[in-house]
This record gives C-alpha cells, structure tokens and sequence, in this order.
C-alpha cells in the first residue's frame, strides 16, 4: 500500500491519472473508499489523489489529541510530496472543514475550493449543541462503533433501496479506530473558519444536500461571507450525497471545475 509520512505517521493515499490535481478528503469515521463513484470519472480530466486522514482507514493513528488544523497540515504537507500544488480540493463533512481550513491557512496551495456539505463552525454554542456532541460521544464510548454504525445509517440511508448503502456503511464504520474517532469528533467541535471565512479568496463551491443536518440556510450565510463563493444545492439528498447521489454530484464539481480552469486559461493563457 502507497503511503506517507508526516511527523512519523504514515497516511495511507492513493493516485491516479495524469494532468490538474483533484485532492478528494472523507468525512468524520469514514475514508478514501467513499470516493469510489468519483475516482474513474475524475481520472478521465485530470489526477486524482484521495488521502485516508490520520486515525481514519489504511492511516496510522498517531499520537492525539486531534485539530482541524492539523489535519490541514497533513494535508498540505502530503499535497508538496506529492508534487500535486495547486490542486483543487474537494471535502465532505469534516473533509470539508479540512479543506477550508486549508484555503484559510495555505491558499497557495488550492487552484479551487468544493466543501460539500460543511459549515464554517461547528464550537458549542448552545445547549442543543452541547447535547448532540455528548450524546454522541457517550453512544459511541458505550455502544461501540458497530452499533452506532447501525444508528447512523439508518439517518444517511433512508430509502428502501439504499440496503447495501446502509450495509456497506455499518461495515465500514465498525472498522473504525474508536479513540481516534473521539479525538476526531472532539478536533470538530473545537473547530471554527467563521471569522476568517473573508481570507477564502479561491474559487470555491459549496454543496448542500436539501436534507443535510445543517439547513441550506447555513450555508447561504457562509457563502455571503467568502469572495469567490458559490452555492449549489443537490435536491432529494442526505448528508453522504457524493455517494447517494453520484451522478449529480460529479456533474456539479466538473461543471465547476471546467469554469475554474476556463478561467485560469483566460488569465495565463500558454
């Protein structure tokens, strides 16, 4: 298996194809494997590279605690071995936190910018949000990952058709390393980019699922904020909609990533 280290903690990756980069990074429990539907279109344009983040997947644990930021460090530090800057980076969920947190920090290293459905602070700031990262938290200390795996699915999948969804789901997620999911989730809810959302000066696409956690609405706010921002909105959609609804979502990024580079064409012509 390919790997690399960053501060002796190997990250497990792939790369395919030749040409702009396309960094896709997973959300929270998950990994790479949930590219699957977007790794061979993708390969068609450009390369595309998926990393498993530290604690997640084929990845090392590491040492913890866990931060967005270091994750983002992860990220950018991987991206320069990979001779693979700028690339466009696309994240859902957590990966999506990683990637903004990316495009705040090191914009140099991002051509564009799609975060699918993420938002730009996940801190505690009322005693509904207190109560979900508790009680997810307990859930997974006393049910185990299986179980909530189970919950879980239930949530993302819910059409009658979506049975191997939900059961490839539960297998996945009952893989997970258990302490680096907590110090994953307790890295998110540390988490904020809001006030820094302005410096975002990249192209970039946010998605959202009209059903995702967080409402549309949320979104909006935080695309109002960022320079070269978009909203898309994918329609009869969960949270994992790059894996739900595939053929949307790859029509949606490519779409955006033929104007991002139509538009690098236009300002460095050859």
């Amino acid at each position: 298996m390919p790997y690399h280290a960053v501060d002796d903690t190997r990250l497990y990756y792939t790369d395919r194809g030749q040409g702009v980069p396309l960094l896709f990074i997973h959300g929270l429990g998950s990994s790479s494997r949930d590219w699957a539907a977007q790794v061979s279109p993708f390969a068609e344009r450009g390369r595309v590279l998926r990393l498993d983040l530290r604690g997640h997947g084929h990845s090392e644990r590491g040492e913890g605690p866990y931060s967005i930021a270091q994750f983002a460090r992860d990220v950018a530090v991987f991206l320069r071995k990979r001779a693979a800057v700028p690339a466009h980076v696309v994240g859902l969920s957590m990966g999506g936190m990683v990637a903004l947190e990316l495009a705040a920090s090191a914009p140099q290293l991002l051509r564009g910018l799609v975060a699918v459905n993420s938002v730009a602070d996940m801190r505690l700031h009322s005693w509904h949000d207190v109560w979900f990262y508790v009680s997810r938290r307990l859930a997974v200390q006393a049910l185990g990952m299986r179980r909530v795996g189970r919950l879980l699915a239930r949530k993302l999948f819910v059409k009658p058709g979506q049975n191997e969804l939900r059961r490839k789901f539960v297998r996945r997620w009952a893989q997970n390393d258990r302490q680096a999911y907590l110090w994953s989730m307790d890295a998110i809810m540390r988490w904020s980019v809001a006030d820094r959302l302005g410096r975002i000066d990249v192209p970039a696409l946010v998605v959202s699922s009209d059903e995702d956690y967080t409402p549309v609405a949320e979104k909006e706010q935080m695309v109002a904020r960022m320079p070269r921002a978009e909203l898309a909105v994918v329609s009869d959609a969960r949270h994992a909609v790059p894996v739900e609804r595939p053929d949307a979502f790859n029509a949606l990024v490519d779409n955006f990533l033929d104007r991002v580079e139509d538009q690098r064409d236009a300002l460095w012509p050859n």
